[in-house]
């Protein structure tokens, strides 16, 4: 074969492993996500979709969530969009996730600041999910416009942890001083044929409930942070009241319904409200006060994996909100309404 021969094949394998490389490389970018992500930003991928996506789209683009074109304004955010995203820090990202719901009524509802997140159909995770479970999500949502987590989770983690047994040194020391004291006094008192002065011991005691303490609220800090809200289990409320007042709870239930929970993002009363929950125009008929009342206060414990989130609702807020579906009496409907195809 000749020189040039020699050059021509060359030159055709060269574009026969450059096209494959093309080819593997495109094949890799289309999976990349799945195949090279962390186990946090996976982690949150499977919340997302879980909890995110009726709303926010699978790529987090505005009007590709089932429910997105049902909800009232102002609609989620484009959470593809860098330009606007990047301006968040990953705490305010965080905080948007996990906050407590604000009433948003004019003159009526919650003092909100010019700076704090309020929209109330975004709703709150902080009571269904662990903190580092939020932060999870975070990651997988700096994914859908380019970026990663700068926020150390690990590290965070790592901090509660030695918080938490430094805390637990110092109430085994503090139990041990205590102790110590105890048996002093008990000493004294009894060479001197007295009772024991428990005001010997004061300043022991004191510093041994102080230690208590802050190791409690070690645990809590760090149970908050690993593992998910457990509440205790919802007592069965008192619905019986006057018509008069029944009403007028109703009535703040129907303000509470839109303007604090955002109930009517998921759930559609008449021609408004979203398809990720039931229709409640019929609440009235087929819903039982007792059951509505602690299905909102505490849905994980009747359903562990509803995507209904607990909201932190107050026990006053759940009865206002039960007692106003219960005037939601529409007529059946020729036929049911149709959900989104998702």
């Amino acid at each position: 074969m000749t020189a040039a021969g020699r050059r021509a094949r060359g030159n055709v394998r060269t574009l026969v492993l450059a096209g494959a490389l093309v080819t593997v490389t495109a094949a890799l970018g289309m999976v990349g996500c799945t195949l090279f992500q962390s186990e946090q930003v996976s982690k949150g991928q499977k919340l997302y979709a879980h909890y995110c996506m009726h709303c926010h789209g699978e790529h987090g683009q505005q009007n590709e969530g089932y429910n997105w074109g049902q909800m009232p304004d102002p609609r989620p955010k484009d959470l593809s969009n860098k330009g606007e995203m990047s301006t968040f820090k990953d705490e305010e990202i965080f905080g948007t996730i996990s906050r407590d719901m604000k009433d948003t009524t004019p003159e009526v509802g919650d003092k909100i600041g010019d700076e704090e997140f309020s929209v109330p159909t975004m709703p709150t995770f902080k009571y269904t999910l662990s903190e580092e479970e939020i932060w999870s999500i975070v990651a997988y949502v700096r994914t859908l416009h380019g970026m990663k987590l700068s926020y150390n989770v690990e590290a965070r983690k790592k901090e509660l942890q030695d918080q938490l047994q430094t805390a637990q040194q110092k109430a085994d020391q503090a139990k041990q001083a205590l102790e110590a004291a105890d048996k002093k006094a008990e000493d004294e008192a009894e060479k001197k044929g007295v009772e024991v002065d428990e005001a010997a011991t004061a300043k022991e005691q004191e510093a041994n409930v102080a230690a208590i303490k802050e190791l409690e609220a070690g645990k809590t800090a760090f149970a908050n942070f690993t593992a998910r809200p457990k509440l205790a289990a919802v007592q069965r409320p008192d619905l019986t009241m006057a018509e008069t007042e029944a009403s007028k709870l109703a009535e703040t239930g129907k303000r509470l319904y839109s303007n604090k929970y955002g109930c009517n993002a998921c759930h559609r009363v008449g021609d408004a409200g979203g398809l990720v929950g039931p229709a409640l125009d019929r609440a009235g008929f087929r819903l039982n006060g007792t059951w509505v009342y602690r299905w909102i206060k505490y849905p994980q414990s009747m359903k562990p994996e509803t995507r209904m989130p607990n909201l932190g609702i107050s026990d006053q807020d759940a009865k206002a909100i039960a007692m106003y579906l219960a005037t939601l009496r529409a007529p059946k409907p020729e036929k049911p309404i149709e959900k989104a195809a998702h």
